[in-house]
């Protein structure tokens, strides 16, 4: 469930007088990736705003990361549970166990052992039945996983990210913004978007007004023979890209991961139950179809 991306972007415009328009940048890495964040209007909004988008980004590297040993998730990992986790671990376990169920569990975080076994070049039979998030027990004062289990966020986190991220601008007065923390939602708009596949290049444009849109494409990354995308019972995926649009960039995230591995009846279904704007499919052969 692995979704790389090299270069993060934020940009944000806050709701001004043209007089007062003007731009002030901020850049720097987090979540694995090169991060901008350009604001535009008034110099004392956008400064504070600014402040803040570092404090916020490092949070989520401290809770979310797999490559910091000092992470929240990776003391979880090592230890098997985690007492007292943080507001921002305790809304992202609630919402991956709402994707896990309006995915009929192909949306499944603790597929992080097999993907360590793959990388690794270890047995990923052994791996694999380790797996299953209805074995995680979370409250908010505790999680704990089971023997040999493991958890990645990386097919939610940045989605969520996102989300948060329109929070601390709407806090500082933003009304009209695009935000892209390697998921992009608008609010406002509306703001013109591409679509791109990896084999097949551009397949389209979508127009973004108060909505978050996430793509996923296997073979974006791989391990050796294997896509980066895994299923949580060794599954295939079905399609080379699938967007999905919806209110939630969270939601959208976890969903377009859980959607390569859906056929066309259990999209449908998948769009209506999770009341998603729109669905958009790439086949092998560079085939769109929207839901």
């Amino acid at each position: 469930m692995m979704k790389r991306r090299r270069f993060l972007a934020l940009s944000a415009a806050f709701a001004c007088a043209p007089a007062l328009a003007r731009a002030d940048t901020w850049s720097g890495r987090a979540l694995g990736a090169d991060v901008s964040v350009t604001l535009h209007g008034p110099r004392d909004m956008t400064q504070k705003a600014l402040a803040d988008v570092p404090r916020l980004l490092m949070n989520f590297e401290q809770t979310f990361s797999l490559f910091q040993p000092t992470s929240s998730l990776s003391k979880l990992n090592m230890m098997g549970r985690l007492r007292n986790p943080n507001a921002l671990m305790r809304t992202l376990m609630q919402r991956a166990d709402e994707a896990y169920r309006l995915s009929g569990g192909l949306f499944d975080p603790t597929v992080q052992p097999v993907w360590d076994a793959m990388a690794r070049g270890r047995d990923v039979a052994r791996a694999r039945a380790s797996l299953g998030w209805r074995r995680v027990y979370f409250t908010d004062e505790m999680i704990e996983l089971q023997s040999g289990q493991a958890l990645t966020f990386n097919g939610i986190a940045q989605g969520f990210a996102t989300d948060v991220m329109q929070l601390l601008l709407r806090r500082h007065g933003a009304d009209t913004a695009l935000v892209n923390v390697g998921e992009q939602a608008a609010m406002g708009g509306p703001f013109t978007l591409g679509v791109q596949d990896p084999s097949h290049g551009h397949i389209g444009t979508r127009q973004l007004s108060n909505m978050a849109i996430a793509t996923s494409s296997p073979s974006a990354l791989r391990l050796g023979e294997a896509h980066h995308i895994l299923g949580p019972h060794g599954q295939e995926p079905l399609w080379s890209t699938v967007s999905v649009e919806a209110r939630s960039a969270t939601l959208a995230d976890a969903l377009s991961t859980a959607a390569v591995f859906m056929d066309l009846n259990a999209l449908r279904d998948l769009k209506a139950r999770a009341k998603l704007h729109r669905i958009t499919t790439v086949d092998a052969d560079g085939n769109v179809q929207t839901l």
